[in-house]
């Protein structure tokens, strides 16, 4: 796999061309109900070659990365793109020829992983916790690892390396009594996943969640179902980012505004017209574009099309500043974005897509959060999600709730919902929760595009309370 040392000369008769080299390995373990499940490994790797001809576009997808391969591969996109210049929404040779150099590794990325025997014996130790009562039916502790290196080779002199370690580790329980079931989760489906090592478990106390788990879902079976009506919500970090990615990160990818997405994903309620002057949410509300935090999950120093990665405001007091768009949509909108554009893959063209959405802290403790709160619920752990096809409208279910009442947590319940409009929403954001309420968490599993794409997205949040929040509860 050439990800080291020149590359063979290749004459394409083209404007521009850039080669993208991916190789990832991934590894499975995982324990369920105290029995070692099948070792579960893969090797993916291939080029992607891009080329700009006669202000056409076009790519190729190759498994063979030997130079006679990656010339095909060349030739291909080259022919494609001639071909299809006449029809193209924008001349490509309006692009500039970037020439990034440079590099990014994940943290920790030398350090020693453990063995296969290492991974399943800790995850053995939180299967055990967890099947601590015969109401507990079923339960599973797992950890996937995946290691990365991409390579960009452009024709104009350009070269990246950027290598990279992701851990998502998973924890869940259900638990089946008198009728009812109940299902418990440590952050969700996959919402713990960083780039790092094992210092990512020790973040979550993932090494003694079993047990505690195991009683939160005991104690849902037991819990009262969420009271229904209007009242204040404080969403917990691991419900907030589900929030952030589905009614923020989505409708403002800049291809999907452009209407691309609309016969896979829908589009959105955002317009071009809306940057500089729409209010979104509340003066409180910032949200940044940020893949230089080392150990979220989407951090890198350059994007699949070699633009170098910078925080960026998308949202700034409440007013919408900047879309979710690469070099290509920025061109064809005349709106300036981020560098966002990926590839989940080496066989798939980069488009906009999420990588680290986060919003920002605020100043309010924990404890100020709740005592702001005379009627109303916490809620954490999303368990489901539905949005409208212009990601506005929403209905969102929690795992778990808290009732607060007078500025008190109280009992637990289930069954917890929530809905709402998006603007609706996020300008009824009343306080955001200081650096120490804040998660860093993420989902490896954010879909979109055709063919389909399945990406990695981080997302860090503080918790928030929102006001007047549209709130019901399961039925018995």
């Amino acid at each position: 796999m050439p990800f080291d040392g020149p590359l063979p000369a290749f004459d394409v008769r083209a404007d521009f061309w850039s080669l993208r080299f991916v190789d990832e390995r991934s590894e499975s373990f995982a324990v369920r109900k105290n029995v070692a499940m099948p070792y579960v490994a893969s090797t993916d790797r291939g080029a992607m070659a891009t080329v700009y001809a006669e202000g056409g576009y076009g790519y190729a997808a190759t498994g063979d990365t030997s130079a006679t391969g990656l010339r095909a591969a060349l030739e291909r996109a080259a022919a494609w793109a001639r071909a299809t210049a006449k029809h193209a929404l924008f001349d490509t040779r309006t692009l500039p020829a970037v020439v990034p150099h440079g590099s990014y590794e994940s943290p920790s990325l030398a350090a020693a992983a453990p063995s296969r025997r290492e991974w399943y014996d800790l995850l053995r130790v939180e299967s055990a916790a967890a099947g601590c009562d015969p109401r507990i039916v079923d339960w599973e502790a797992g950890i996937e690892v995946r290691t990365a290196t991409h390579r960009l080779v452009t024709s104009a002199g350009g070269d990246v390396v950027q290598r990279y370690r992701f851990l998502m580790p998973g924890l869940s329980v259900i638990a089946h009594a008198d009728g009812v079931t109940q299902t418990r989760s440590l952050n969700g489906y996959r919402g713990i996943c960083q780039q790092g090592g094992v210092e990512v478990l020790a973040r979550f106390g993932f090494t003694s969640a079993g047990r505690r788990i195991a009683e939160e879902a005991l104690e849902l079976l037991a819990a009262p179902n969420c009271p229904s009506g209007t009242m204040d919500v404080l969403l917990m970090p691991d419900q907030m980012i589900l929030q952030i990615h589905e009614s923020i990160g989505h409708p403002l990818e800049l291809d999907r505004i452009l209407g691309d997405e609309r016969n896979f994903a829908g589009t959105s309620f955002v317009t071009p017209d809306m940057f500089g002057s729409y209010r979104y949410g509340s003066d409180l509300l910032n949200v940044t574009f940020d893949p230089t935090r080392p150990e979220e999950l989407a951090s890198y120093a350059f994007d699949d099309d070699g633009t170098a990665a910078t925080k960026e405001y998308l949202i700034r007091n409440g007013i919408l500043e900047r879309p979710l768009g690469g070099a290509i949509s920025q061109a064809r909108a005349g709106i300036p974005g981020v560098a966002n554009s990926r590839a989940d893959n080496w066989n798939r063209p980069p488009i906009d897509r999420m990588a680290n959405l986060n919003l920002e802290a605020g100043d309010a403790s924990m404890d100020d959060l709740v005592a702001s709160i005379d009627h109303g619920v916490l809620l954490e752990t999303n368990c489901s999600w539905s949005i409208d096809d212009s990601r506005n409208k929403f209905q969102f279910g929690c795992e778990r709730a808290r009732v607060i009442e007078n500025g008190a947590l109280k009992h637990v319940v289930k069954n917890p919902n929530y809905r709402g409009i998006s603007a609706n929403f996020w300008r009824s954001l009343a306080r955001v929760g200081n650096a120490e309420t804040l998660q860093v968490l993420g989902t490896p599993y954010c879909g979109k595009g055709e063919p389909s794409q399945v990406i990695r997205v981080g997302h860090a949040s503080p918790a928030c309370v929102f006001t007047g929040v549209d709130v019901f509860g399961g039925e018995e």
